[in-house]
């Protein structure tokens, strides 16, 4: 498994409301990255993400078939 991960979806305005899920993300480690990467691959830059302090929303199901599963 990886390390923690955080939730976040485009702010409004980025993408139409059907496509504003609530994403996937390994929480960075050392420098802040220009972009983040979801583990659907989908990208964000600098004030695109709304981080969600919770699971709320819709969730990208592309990642939650990308989340690793921890070994059993």
């Amino acid at each position: 498994m990886t390390g923690p991960v955080f939730l976040a979806r485009p702010v409004r305005g980025l993408v139409g409301e059907t496509r504003r899920v609530v994403h996937t993300f390994d929480v960075p480690r050392g420098e802040t990255p220009s972009r983040l990467v979801a583990f659907c691959g989908a990208d964000f830059g600098p004030g695109e993400l709304e981080i969600k302090n919770a699971p709320e929303g819709m969730p990208c199901m592309e990642c939650l078939r990308h989340i690793p599963v921890p070994a059993s």
